[in-house]
């Protein structure tokens, strides 16, 4: 897990590891400590869209490219209280 300020940078488990409760904890761990309220997601990885929906994120914008200029779609994704 990377974190940027409260921005989730990156948050990866192992395939054999997942649906395990690792990564939910780990996330728990970076909302708790880190006060995480914001991430980018791939939007063509709808598994982890999917996993940060289920944690209470949701999309508030999207971009055709990613930061670095490349064409893979972001999905910026933020907890509901921190989008008002």
């Amino acid at each position: 897990m990377g974190i940027d300020g409260q921005k989730l940078e990156m948050l990866f488990i192992v395939p054999e590891a997942r649906g395990k409760g690792y990564g939910k904890r780990l996330f728990q761990y970076g909302i708790e400590n880190h006060d995480i309220h914001e991430l980018a997601v791939n939007e063509q990885n709808p598994q982890a869209k999917g996993f940060y929906e289920h944690m209470g994120f949701q999309v508030y914008k999207r971009t055709e490219r990613d930061e670095q200029g490349n064409p893979y779609p972001l999905l910026y994704m933020g907890l509901p209280h921190s989008l008002a």
